[in-house]
């Protein structure tokens, strides 16, 4: 769980901490991608989509740099 405390009764910036570490925490996220059911097929869809588009960009970025 999360914790951040507040000083000097600022409110705001222990807020603005507090989504940061959730940020990197990366609680929202997985909030968001469990707020629905997925089928396990869609599931495997996403990540397969995912791995060839992290392929392609790595291509693009190689053959920019000029890494063959």
């Amino acid at each position: 769980m999360s914790e951040v405390k507040v000083e000097k009764k600022n409110v705001e910036k222990a807020l603005r901490k507090l989504k940061k570490v959730i940020d990197r925490e990366g609680t929202l996220k997985d909030v968001r991608e469990r707020r629905f059911y997925e089928k396990p097929s869609r599931t495997k869809y996403k990540k397969k989509r995912r791995a060839q588009l992290t392929a392609k960009i790595q291509s693009r970025e190689n053959k920019l740099w000029g890494y063959h």
